[in-house]
């Protein structure tokens, strides 16, 4: 059973204030995926009739398939006066950018104010998206290994990516702790036992994909408040960030205490060597005494969208930037690496300032045009794990961070069938996505808006007229 959990945004925000981070991102409720769950069906009039979302085995089935090629397709006409009638609120008075697309051709359908680059928040993760499925394979997996030094007692932990390591045991069914570090303690105690080795000496090489620890374009009071944490390529799935509860500083440190702990447990007693001597490769010659696997980078990937972890995100464009062979080592690298995978598949980038991988960093703009193309490489196959991606994205009033979202007399008749990506900063809201038509049209969509006023309550605002955008988008007919 998978439960995705965390704290309540409305609580989050009164707690903390709104700073400048994706608050309402970070912040997704409580659900349970193993049940069917029962919600309506938008109709265009009438009571709608129930219909019964998919069990876990077919919870994360692609929307973006050919199903619905049949359907009738919505008119540009028809979309604009769905989203008018939609989009009333005066605060929001030229702050629109809008492209709604096909999902089973690609083509445009409806654009407002399209092309004009607006602030996308955490809408940017689908732009990473697209980096990091290009350049990794997102059916392998990270492995933690640890190899001992001929001729000596030191053994190495060699970092590769996971951050979201168990303590203690792994869990197969899980994503954050799918690998243990008491599994490989128990492997590497295995092996020593053989030649009778019970004392060694512990360092990491942390030389994999190396980067800017804080992004410099951060704010650092997204660290300080749990929005964010260090980037970095080994961490514990228990000590990832909150908002509220922040990481610790040196992750790295906690693995190797971890680990450290549960070779002791194994009868091997570890001194740990200082960081100092943590930035070097393990020798080529190093013999292998035991590995874990984490969950495939397409979970992680699934994993890193549906909660909107920022440190998550940039972790795995840093890891698809390493493969590509691109130098990762300097400021805003990441973004750059993103910027190089969008041209590359013809994704329009007028306009677009990235500063990082997440969306976390004031000052970056991206268009309606931009993330709708990206929706488009998705639902074209171009990139097929994008696609799967992008399928996978929180489903409305269900999961993720839109679990509370779409709660409202005006929207709760679509729950259940919009799926997006959120972003929620007080410069900008944003949602991009897919959903199906009342007639039974896919449909993918990048919504946008600024301009409203930079307080609790014009954030509230902007969030609930992009839920009555996307509703009227899904409750249409629109021939």
């Amino acid at each position: 059973m998978r439960r995705v959990m965390a704290a309540s945004a409305t609580v989050v925000l009164a707690v903390v204030g709104y700073a400048t981070a994706d608050v309402l991102d970070v912040a997704p409720g409580v659900l349970t995926r193993d049940a069917p769950v029962t919600v309506p069906t938008p109709t265009v009039s009438g009571s709608p009739a129930p219909v019964v979302l998919p069990s876990p085995e077919t919870f994360a089935a692609p929307l973006l398939t050919g199903t619905g090629a049949e359907a009738p397709l919505p008119t540009s006409e028809g979309l604009a006066a769905a989203v008018e009638g939609a989009s009333d609120d005066p605060a929001l008075e030229g702050g629109l950018g809008i492209s709604v697309r096909d999902g089973v051709t690609g083509e445009e359908l409806y654009a407002l104010d399209a092309d004009k680059p607006r602030v996308p928040a955490s809408t940017a993760k689908i732009m990473a998206a697209l980096a990091v499925a290009d350049g990794l394979d997102l059916g392998t997996r990270m492995t933690t290994r640890v190899v001992a030094v001929p001729g000596s007692a030191d053994l190495v932990l060699v970092a590769s990516g996971d951050t979201l390591l168990a303590p203690g045991p792994g869990d197969p069914d899980a994503v954050p702790g799918r690998a243990g570090l008491a599994d490989l303690a128990a492997q590497v105690a295995d092996s020593l036992a053989s030649s009778g080795t019970t004392t060694v000496r512990l360092r990491l090489d942390l030389s994999y994909a190396p980067g800017p620890r804080i992004p410099p374009t951060w704010n650092p009071n997204d660290v300080r408040d749990g929005f964010t944490q260090a980037v970095v390529m080994t961490g514990l799935a228990t000590q990832r960030a909150h908002a509220g509860r922040p990481a610790p500083t040196d992750p790295e440190a906690g693995v190797a205490k971890a680990f450290v702990a549960r070779l002791a447990e194994r009868g091997v007693t570890a001194t740990l060597l200082p960081p100092k001597a943590w930035t070097a490769p393990a020798p080529a010659a190093a013999q292998p005494l035991g590995s874990v696997e984490s969950a495939s980078y397409g979970e992680v990937l699934e994993l890193a969208l549906d909660r909107s972890d920022n440190a998550l995100t940039e972790n795995l464009v840093r890891q698809a930037a390493t493969a590509s062979g691109a130098d990762t080592t300097k400021v805003a690298a990441d973004a750059a690496f993103i910027t190089s995978r969008l041209e590359a598949h013809g994704v329009p980038t007028t306009g677009l300032v990235l500063k990082d991988a997440s969306g976390l960093s004031p000052g970056q703009a991206a268009s309606a045009a931009t993330l709708s193309a990206v929706l488009e490489v998705a639902a074209s196959g171009e990139v097929e794990e994008l696609r799967g991606a992008v399928a996978a994205l929180p489903v409305s009033g269900l999961s993720g961070t839109l679990t509370r979202r779409f709660a409202s007399d005006a929207t709760r008749d679509v729950v259940g069938l919009p799926r997006a990506k959120t972003g929620t900063l007080r410069a900008g809201s944003s949602l991009a996505g897919t959903t199906v038509t009342a007639d039974g049209r896919p449909l993918t969509f990048a919504v946008l808006v600024d301009r409203f006023p930079r307080t609790y309550g014009g954030t509230q605002r902007a969030r609930a007229a992009l839920d009555r955008i996307v509703a009227a988008l899904t409750r249409c007919g629109c021939r």
